[in-house]
């Protein structure tokens, strides 16, 4: 005779739609099957949670693991695995790789290596090319497709659609949010003069400065008004941004990324060279605070740590040919619960932009909360414990974090993927069982 649960997580403090509330956790079949006293229940496994509080399941909407072609760097399972040791429980990879994910090929090629190698679940976004834009309402209904990455600013290859013409033609094709990274490709090679006179990553935010963030999202979300389809503004880093995007939120939502809120120009810059350096660029502290007052607002949608995990060797090359991006899916959840400690946001605000907030704007078929039906994915954290993260930790094969040395309180301690724990104490468990995200087409 079969135990009624797989698991029981008992005497947690649950972050649930509801609220905060202290109570059991019942699992069957990877899902949640019950939420209350499960007194005199019965299961498999059991696992006490007193005094820990557990999180829907983190996900990270926005990273870069590199694969295919990865060689030395990142690839599926060492960044996955640094996914899961932050608490991480699903990642939706972006397309720059090499070649660059832009096909139905390139997508089952990265689905194809996933298999038995990712820790987490997992979805890939296309990359917008004006090659690709007759077939995009098709593509991005395919499985495991989180859906339609642009780049109005310079990345990987043919990856780059800037002209309005262009930009309208994609707008018009498909149904799902398109995520887009915002930099006027016109002002970033105006500009690009200011960086090679300086030579230092201080001359970064100068260089890709807030107005050339501010062109192309005022433009990208103009097209999408008249287009009637709904963007993603990635990594939104400006004042001035933020003061726009608040009006316009009926057909654009707003990421943001832990780095943008935890550092600010010039110190970062003068302490760390280029490993501070990412586009768009770290800014000063006004901008930090203006991101701290939408997300307080509830401009901001979701958070992604567009975690780009370049190797040292690669960074150290002369600025500004040093590449931009730094590691981050690791480093999300314990810098996002130290600004919890210091009272900038709310357990139920932290699971809104991290869980429920990416579930909701892609689509997401069950994922993002503690409630029955819904896969049992869990981030189990200690609220009190203070930790210092440090470069032997990092997963990542690049070994590096910009918080090398950072204190901080409040810490991830499992990672429950469908109700198997994968990360217990900062040990992964068990093998590589990451499956394909679901979405609504």
């Amino acid at each position: 005779m079969s135990l009624p649960f797989d698991l029981i997580l008992r005497h947690g403090t649950l972050v649930t739609p509801a609220g905060v509330v202290h109570t059991d956790v019942g699992v069957r079949d990877g899902r949640i099957a019950a939420l209350g006293d499960l007194f005199g229940a019965v299961a498999a496994d059991e696992i006490d949670l007193s005094g820990l509080t557990v999180l829907p399941g983190i996900i990270d909407s926005h990273v870069h693991f590199r694969e295919p072609g990865a060689e030395a760097k990142e690839d599926l399972a060492t960044g996955s695995a640094a996914a899961a040791l932050g608490g991480v429980v699903a990642v939706f990879e972006m397309p720059n790789t090499k070649p660059p994910t832009t096909t139905p090929e390139t997508l089952a090629d990265k689905l194809t290596r996933a298999a038995g190698r990712s820790w987490v679940d997992h979805g890939f976004f296309l990359g917008a090319t004006a090659e690709g834009l007759p077939h995009l309402a098709e593509w991005e209904k395919l499985p495991g497709c989180a859906g339609i990455k642009l780049f109005m600013g310079s990345s990987t290859g043919s990856l780059l659609l800037e002209d309005d013409a262009g930009l309208a033609a994609l707008l018009a094709t498909g149904t799902r949010r398109i995520a887009a990274h915002c930099e006027d490709e016109s002002r970033l090679c105006q500009r690009r003069p200011l960086a090679e006179a300086e030579g230092h990553p201080r001359a970064h935010p100068h260089w890709r400065d807030a107005e050339a963030a501010l062109i192309a999202t005022r433009r990208l979300v103009r097209l999408a008004e008249q287009a009637k389809r709904r963007v993603h503004i990635l990594h939104v880093t400006t004042a001035e941004e933020v003061a726009f995007l608040a009006d316009h939120k009926d057909w654009a939502s707003v990421e943001v990324t832990p780095q943008h809120l935890t550092l600010s120009a010039p110190e970062c810059y003068e302490r760390l060279g280029t490993l501070a350096q990412m586009n768009p660029p770290i800014r000063e502290s006004h901008a930090r605070d203006a991101l701290w007052a939408a997300i307080t607002n509830g401009v901001v949608d979701s958070l992604g740590s567009d975690h780009a995990p370049h190797l040292r060797s690669e960074k150290a090359q002369p600025y500004p040919a040093s590449p931009s991006g730094m590691p981050g899916v690791q480093t999300l959840v314990p810098l996002m619960l130290d600004h919890l400690a210091a009272g900038r946001l709310s357990l139920e605000r932290l699971a809104d932009l991290t869980s429920a907030g990416p579930a909701r704007l892609f689509g997401l078929i069950g994922k993002g909360r503690i409630a029955v039906g819904y896969d049992a994915d869990f981030t189990v954290v200690d609220l009190k414990t203070q930790r210092v993260i440090g470069n032997d930790q990092i997963a990542s094969r690049c070994g590096w974090t910009p918080f090398d040395g950072k204190r901080v309180t409040g810490w991830p301690v499992a990672t429950v993927l469908r109700g198997r724990v994968i990360m217990r104490d900062g040990e992964l468990l068990g093998s590589p069982d990451g499956q394909p995200l679901r979405f609504n087409s």
